[in-house]
């Protein structure tokens, strides 16, 4: 399932996302956090396994967000949730739902000026990432000249090698 991810080399702590959150929804489920200089953000990341979502006595809680006339407020979410996403406003929890009722997606991303929020699915940067990685072993990644690679770093140091044996 996808979330919310921050790139805290981007963020500069503006709140843009916050205040905009909190103005569509009357009380903000992004959070952005200063810690050494960087920002970083708690948000819901919909959990495959979601506590949340296992002990919500009513089935309040599910993937989609949190059914309002359902929940009774009795904070067990809140104290379960790995990540501090869950919130509460006036007595009800809430926490971050993609603003599915939204056409234009995520409001928070809309309203970040260092786009410095996207949505991605954990599973597809995965296997990007292991392709990659296979593609860097096989020697058929290219890498960027000015970064270089794996591959390169080892083909560099066998290249010197030889011409020091000759």
């Amino acid at each position: 399932m996808e979330s919310i991810v921050v790139n805290s080399n981007l963020c500069d702590g503006c709140l843009n996302c916050s205040n905009m959150c909190a103005s569509i929804h009357s009380a903000s489920r992004i959070k952005i956090i200063e810690y050494d200089s960087s920002f970083y953000s708690i948000v819901c990341q919909h959990c495959e396994s979601a506590p949340c979502i296992k002990i919500c006595p009513t089935e309040a809680i599910t993937d989609e967000g949190v059914d309002t006339e359902k929940c009774i407020g009795c904070g067990l979410c809140v104290m379960v949730c790995p990540f501090g996403a869950m919130t509460f406003q006036s007595k009800v929890a809430e926490k971050c739902d993609l603003c599915a009722d939204r056409e234009e997606g995520p409001a928070c991303i809309k309203a970040c000026t260092k786009r410095a929020i996207t949505v991605a699915d954990p599973e597809k940067v995965k296997a990007k990432n292991q392709e990659k990685y296979l593609a860097k072993m096989a020697g058929l990644y290219e890498p960027d000249s000015s970064k270089g690679g794996f591959v390169h770093v080892i083909t560099s140091q066998a290249r010197a090698r030889l011409v020091l044996d000759e």
